[in-house]
Parts: structure tokens; C-alpha cells; sequence
């Protein structure tokens, strides 16, 4: 069987086991059902998901370099909340998307994704923020009114925390014995005294369970694009946005947003 389409990012269900789907514009693929499975992927060509131009995918967000540089989607403060500017009427790029995108709930988080890590999301990306990095287990700290405050708060706590998911640790399922309620009441300490009230009494540990019949040892990243179109493997495993293959192979889904693939199935 064969798929087609331009690459976004997975989508995902959180049920006793977390679902991934790979949806494209006339068909989806439910790859749990695929598992054990010979996966053939080739790279057609490149569409910029913002603009739909064939030129060059300038960033992991799937825009070509025109849009990166001027479409309010890839405004600065996607990557940097601390840097956001809506909540002053100050616009970036677009003044009425930033104040659609920013100036609603946001929480800081810490998670486990291998190592304790902290980070921000919209509220209405939860739990799909932290499937998405492949975290075991998750819990809010504070739920803020605006992106900015989220931002200056996880400005304060990556002084003490790390920040970004080691995807090595994480695929290979390298876990640090962590209380994450004993670890969200340490860094409490370190929430500056500006943004204590908006501190989370929910203690809910989420956890999640992917599915992956064999981790790899030593994850090799695999990288498709014109100059090297085509990658065949047996899919072992889905964790994050990495499909998991035989020989340690790995290749992150997500990174490659705004290419064309073609995927086979072996029946």
C-alpha cells in the first residue's frame, strides 16, 4: 500500500497506549498497526506548509525562507515565550494573530523525558507537548494568563533545570529516578516572586506508554531530502515525533515538515 502527501508532524491520541497517525491531505496512516511492518520512504520534493511554494524548507517548522523570515507563525516568539510582546499591544510580525497565539493560558511544566526537563505549552497542547517530546511522565507548575509570563518563569527555572530533551537518552528509554512532585515543590524555590501566585496546586502526574516493541542501542538519525530521497527499514517503534526502525535507524518525523513522501507498506 502507498501513502502520499506533504510531512506535518504526527498526530497523537493518549489512550493506555499512545496513538500516532501520520495524516496527509486524501488519506492517514494509523502506524500502530503497522508495527513489525517494511516501511519503504522516498522524498518527492518540498512545499512549504505556510505559502505551498516548492522552494527550499528552510527551517524544521516546514516554511520556506520567506515565510520563516516574515510570517507570524515563525515569529521569534515561538522558540523564545520570554521574548513575546502581545500583552504590551506591541506587535512582531502580526499584532492580531501574536494576540490570538499569546495571550492565552499557558503552563510550565517539568517533565521526564530520560532527564527532568522544563518547558512551556499552551494549555490546549496538553498532554500533546509532552507525547510529542517523548516524556514519560509530566506535571504542571504554573498555569500563567499569557505566553510571556510562561516564558520569564521558564527563563528562571532552566538556571537550575535543563531545557531541551536529550533524544538519545530518550529513545534508547534511559530513564533518572525522579519524584516529579517531590521535584516541582524543589524548584518552587526558584519562581520569582512576581509569578508565585500563579504557581499550580494540581499534582497530577501524567505518564505515558508508547509503542515500541524494541528500543535501539545506538539511535542513528536518518535524514531524507532531495540529495538522499529514499530510506527502507522494519518500523519497530513510535516515541515523540521518531518513527523507530531496524539497525538502530531512526528518523524524526517532525523535522522534516514541508517535504513530499511517499510511503510504501510491504503488505
Amino acid at each position: 500500500m502507498h501513502f502520499e502527501g506533504v510531512v506535518k508532524k504526527m498526530t497523537t491520541e493518549d489512550l493506555s497506549e499512545v496513538n500516532y497517525f501520520i495524516e496527509f491531505e486524501n488519506s492517514f496512516i494509523h502506524l500502530n498497526q503497522f508495527l513489525e511492518r517494511s516501511f519503504t520512504i522516498e522524498c518527492k520534493g518540498t512545499q512549504c506548509l505556510l505559502c505551498s511554494s516548492s522552494s527550499n524548507i528552510f527551517s524544521k517548522s516546514g516554511y520556506c525562507k520567506s515565510c520563516f523570515f516574515n510570517a507570524p507563525e515563525a515569529g521569534l516568539w515561538n522558540i523564545h515565550p520570554e521574548k513575546s510582546k502581545a500583552h504590551l499591544n506591541i506587535a512582531d510580525r502580526d499584532l492580531d494573530y501574536e494576540k490570538k497565539a499569546q495571550l492565552q493560558p499557558h503552563i510550565v511544566y517539568l517533565s521526564n523525558t530520560g532527564s527532568l526537563k522544563v518547558g512551556v505549552t499552551r494549555k490546549t497542547q496538553i498532554p500533546t507537548r509532552w507525547i510529542d517530546q517523548g516524556a514519560h511522565e509530566a506535571i504542571e507548575i504554573l498555569e500563567t494568563p499569557n505566553r510571556f509570563l510562561a516564558g520569564s518563569a521558564e527563563v528562571a527555572l532552566k538556571k537550575y533545570v535543563k531545557h531541551q530533551t536529550g533524544w538519545v537518552k530518550m529513545l534508547k528509554n534511559q530513564r533518572d529516578n525522579i519524584n516529579l512532585q517531590s521535584s516541582k515543590e524543589h524548584v518552587k524555590t526558584y519562581i520569582p516572586s512576581n509569578l508565585i501566585q500563579y504557581f499550580s496546586e494540581k499534582n497530577k502526574v501524567y505518564s505515558f506508554d508508547f509503542p515500541v516493541l524494541k528500543y535501539p542501542k545506538n539511535p542513528k538519525q536518518v535524514y531524507l531530502n532531495e540529495k538522499s530521497h529514499k530510506f527502507s527499514g522494519k518500523l519497530l517503534g513510535i516515541k515523540g515525533q521518531y518513527l523507530i526502525f531496524d539497525n538502530d535507524q531512526v528518523l524524526q518525523f517532525r523535522a522534516h515538515q514541508g517535504y513530499l513522501f511517499k510511503i510504501s507498506i510491504d503488505a
